[in-house]
């Protein structure tokens, strides 16, 4: 398990396709059946875990890297702890190049939730994050003061039409546009 900065906090990561570390994750940050979401390094990598339907590589192609959380049917290579037994995932390729390196030298998945108690303030420093769950974790990667802002918008494809599921930095205009709906 390792804290690392995200381009608004810190996040908790482990390797997605390991159960264990995944176990790990919801018991550090003391979180119940609240499915965890995953980083991708490229849309390639995305598409080893969920299912990339023609509107999601549209919205992918112009907002990956980016503040865009995909929530998509999950693929049987994802172990169903993640997603807390659902069948969908959220996946997002970040545009924060240390995070992104991160994510690389992972193997190209990483879980993606924010380095805190479940229900505590998400860190924006390194010693923040140390305070709540430092002694828990294997490895902490100091990269100063994030700068904190929006968390990523996340929107639903499992439908017929798109669901917004948490407003963030890309508005539901764009991604409508982005689609060519009305």
């Amino acid at each position: 398990m390792v804290v690392y900065p995200t381009d608004t906090v810190y996040g908790l990561g482990c390797d997605p396709l390991n159960p264990n570390a995944v176990r790990r994750i919801f018991r550090v940050k003391g979180r119940g059946a609240k499915p965890l979401p995953i980083l991708a390094a490229e849309v390639e990598d995305a598409g080893r875990i969920a299912h990339l339907t023609p509107k999601a590589l549209r919205l992918a192609a112009r907002f990956w890297p980016g503040p865009l959380t995909l929530v998509l049917a999950k693929k049987p290579l994802l172990p169903s702890i993640v997603t807390c037994g659902l069948n969908t995932v959220g996946v997002r390729v970040p545009g924060y190049q240390p995070t992104l390196r991160l994510i690389r030298e992972s193997g190209g998945l990483l879980v993606g939730t924010s380095a805190n108690k479940s229900g505590a303030e998400p860190p924006r420093t390194a010693g923040d994050a140390i305070r709540q769950i430092g002694g828990e974790v294997d490895l902490v990667l100091d990269g100063g003061p994030t700068p904190g802002g929006l968390p990523s918008t996340v929107v639903d494809l499992t439908g017929d039409e798109p669901r917004l599921l948490r407003r963030g930095p890309v508005k539901l205009e764009e991604i409508l546009d982005a689609l060519g709906t009305p």
